[in-house]
């Protein structure tokens, strides 16, 4: 599996969607100038890596079935 070259990419988009992720609750715990600026701004961040990184995956098990 770690062989796979889109199976890597499934799993760096998924590293990314988690650190925007952390990223956003960290600012939000915080508050504060930087947090009242940018929530959104991650939030839209969040939601697009989630999106990429569920397409990868589905295109990870279309091509992974061996149909």
């Amino acid at each position: 599996m770690l062989s796979d070259p889109l199976f890597l990419l499934v799993l760096a988009a998924g590293l990314a969607t988690l650190g925007v992720l952390v990223l956003g609750l960290f600012t939000f715990a915080k508050g504060g100038d930087f947090h009242k600026r940018n929530s959104n701004k991650i939030m839209r961040w969040r939601v697009g890596m989630q999106f990429v990184t569920v397409v990868l995956f589905m295109t990870w098990i279309y091509f992974s079935r061996g149909v």
